[in-house]
């Protein structure tokens, strides 16, 4: 197979490209690394059947030769950067969809798009399952993030009916692991960056709103069999054990240890107050669903974070 990755030296795309590779495929990482880190595809860079593309997936993308597989990872997921740059969020994930399904319709490849729990917004649907349109304000600071990824669906869907084109839909809820950047944004970075240096806790609101966090290794696994299925429908992908934010921050303080507080801040506009995947239908049609519990996977990404927090320190 031979599979082109964009967001490919991000922190889902990365772990992605190495999982592909190691099944043997040859892997083309599309990334302009407004995110993304060439020290996340650093060891990949050493085999024969990875390249390294610099581009931005808004502008077209020109691959010679078979393409067999177009992954479209590319985006900037974290609050902290699409907040930053709301503009390239939107190109990413309009432009930069129109051009990847392009490139799958000339290359008659299989298409799959990493879309997200956040088209379902603020829910009022608990758990969140695929046939819920969801609660989302389309001007609000966070609708550049939001309706980009709505859009990107339904792109995705038309380029099925009119074209053909054979596409795929995840939709992917808090994902967590090594090679998640420091300054992220994201809960976990926070709260493990924080507690490591001795900083108290940043809980916003009252803590009491939910998340759901898989690891990324699950992840990945689910996305590998997404791509081998025929499901053209949008598939959850996520792990259902909920936990409130402050429930979270008392689980990372046991973990790291030391004397951090928690701190509690005003809650930003639209965050959303619950956020759980029903995964029905991975279980059903792709004979998935995550193997490694929250205790496990927090151990294996503190050692990645002690390491990234020493590293921090000395430059």
């Amino acid at each position: 197979m031979r599979t082109v990755i964009t967001g490919g030296a991000g922190f889902i795309g990365s772990h992605l490209c190495e999982r592909l590779l190691a099944r043997g495929d040859v892997v083309l990482c599309v990334d302009n690394l407004i995110t993304g880190a060439l020290e996340n595809i650093e060891e990949l860079r050493k085999n024969d059947r990875f390249q390294f593309i610099r581009h931005d997936i808004s502008h077209p993308l020109e691959i010679d030769g078979p393409v067999d597989n177009v992954l479209h990872f590319a985006s900037l997921a974290s609050p902290v950067d699409y907040l930053r740059h709301p503009i390239q969020t939107l190109k990413v994930g309009s432009l930069g969809t129109h051009n990847t399904l392009g490139l799958a319709k000339v290359k008659d490849a299989r298409f799959l798009l990493a879309s997200t729990s956040e088209v379902y917004g603020d829910p009022q649907v608990h758990p969140q399952r695929e046939d819920y349109w969801g609660h989302v304000n389309c001007v609000g600071v966070r609708g550049c993030y939001d309706e980009s990824k709505r859009f990107a669906e339904a792109i995705a869907m038309a380029y099925l009916r009119t074209h053909e084109v054979n596409t795929s839909i995840v939709r992917i809820f808090n994902t967590y692991g090594p090679r998640m950047r420091l300054d992220d944004g994201r809960v976990l970075p926070n709260f493990m960056g924080q507690a490591l240096r001795g900083e108290p806790l940043t809980v916003y609101g009252d803590g009491s709103q939910t998340r759901s966090f898989c690891y990324v290794d699950d992840l990945v696994e689910g996305i590998v069999r997404l791509l081998e299925s025929g499901c053209h429908e949008p598939v959850n992908l996520g792990n259902p054990s909920e936990i409130t934010i402050l429930q979270f921050a008392e689980e990372i303080l046991a973990l790291v240890g030391g004397k951090s507080k928690v701190e509690f801040r005003p809650l930003p506009q639209d965050d959303p107050k619950v956020r759980q995947p029903e995964i029905a239908k991975a279980r059903s049609l792709l004979g998935w669903q995550p193997r490694i519990d929250r205790h496990e996977g927090l151990k294996r990404t503190l050692a990645y974070f002690q390491r990234r927090v020493a590293q921090s320190a000395r430059s």
